[in-house]
């Protein structure tokens, strides 16, 4: 078996979502692959659409088309390790329930695979709002000079920016050996996976192109921020830096890893969880403070701080380290100032 795709399924059954994705990688013009559908405990007809796939493909392509269905709930990273387990291909490859692919997405990166000999490639993305090849926003995944064979300093950069995961294959072997999985339980997942797994690639090479397509709709999960997912982003950075620490991975790697986990657990929680205006508690951000004043003091210090972080976040991650009610007040007050003068405007 040359490729296993893993499609990890959660309540995808409406607006025929779950079948676009399906019928996208079915439509694949590589050969000789597996689609492997792993529904974690849906509440909607995704069990039976998958079983009806299964049943139907079971008489045209045996072997192309597997349904695991999860008694429990063990989030994204769960179902997509359940996948994994069972796997047959040569490489792996992750697609969201929601999200389709171009009809040679997966010929045009096994080629690149083998032509080059890396043992990771990617393409681009495009943002869609609807269903249909019509290329939208384009988003160029991972940059040209993270190609190649991986030295230390491109290692770096992986570290630093390591793309989404859905719109790479991987070779099973490297995770295999490696023991790479996912954090499961807990959203956001692949922000600890894919950081970590990249510190194990030796070449990556990209077909540039955007050859995925991620659906991006009002009701999505991902645009509903929680405290509950803030705590889990918080989990994904800690998962991140005790993996690192455990796995004994390279000292030259250790800005680059406390400032990822800083940005994950720490910085774009606290933004986001400020920004979504709901339900907001000091309290909450008083126990983001306190953890990254645990682990990681010297954030401030750290080069990529001043690089990578807008000079208006680092006024007020400064303000936060320093106050937690001073910042929460100013963050409140400011944007709440911005907002009307923007009504204002209006």
């Amino acid at each position: 078996m040359l490729l296993s795709i893993i499609v990890p399924v959660y309540n995808m059954a409406g607006e025929d979502k779950l079948k676009h994705c399906l019928d996208s990688l079915l439509a694949q013009t590589a050969e000789d692959f597996e689609i492997i559908a792993v529904d974690d405990a849906s509440t909607d007809a995704s069990p039976q659409i998958l079983q009806e796939y299964e049943a139907r493909l079971a008489k045209e392509h045996p072997g192309r088309f597997r349904t695991i269905l999860c008694a429990e709930n063990h989030r994204q990273g769960g179902a997509r390790n359940r996948g994994l387990a069972v796997a047959k291909g040569e490489w792996i490859g992750f697609v969201d329930s929601d999200d389709f692919v171009d009809p040679q997405m997966y010929e045009k990166l096994l080629r690149k695979a083998e032509e080059t000999g890396a043992d990771v490639v990617g393409c681009d993305y495009s943002l869609v709002t609807e269903y249909g090849f019509t290329p939208g926003q384009v988003v160029e995944n991972n940059t040209p000079e993270q190609t190649g064979l991986l030295d230390t300093e491109k290692h770096k950069k992986w570290i630093l920016r390591s793309g989404s995961m859905v719109v790479k294959i991987y070779k099973r072997e490297l995770l295999s050996r490696n023991h790479l999985t996912f954090p499961e339980g807990i959203f956001y997942e692949d922000n600890c996976a894919s950081p970590l797994w990249s510190m194990y690639f030796t070449h990556f090479e990209r077909v540039p192109e955007p050859l995925y397509y991620y659906l991006t709709v009002a009701d999505s999960t991902t645009h509903h921020v929680s405290w509950e997912k803030c705590c889990d982003r918080v989990k994904a950075g800690e998962r991140l830096l005790s993996e690192y620490r455990e796995r004994k991975l390279p000292e030259a790697y250790q800005e680059e890893v406390m400032f990822r986990f800083s940005e994950l657990a720490y910085i774009t929680t606290l933004f986001s969880y400020m920004y979504s205006g709901k339900h907001r508690k000091p309290g909450n951000t008083a126990y983001l403070r306190k953890m990254i004043l645990a682990e990681y003091p010297e954030l401030p210090e750290n080069p990529y701080f001043q690089k990578l972080v807008p000079a208006e976040d680092r006024k007020l991650v400064k303000m936060h380290l320093k106050s937690n009610l001073l910042f929460f007040v100013y963050y409140v007050v400011l944007f709440a100032y911005r907002g009307l003068v923007k009504k204002v405007r209006k």
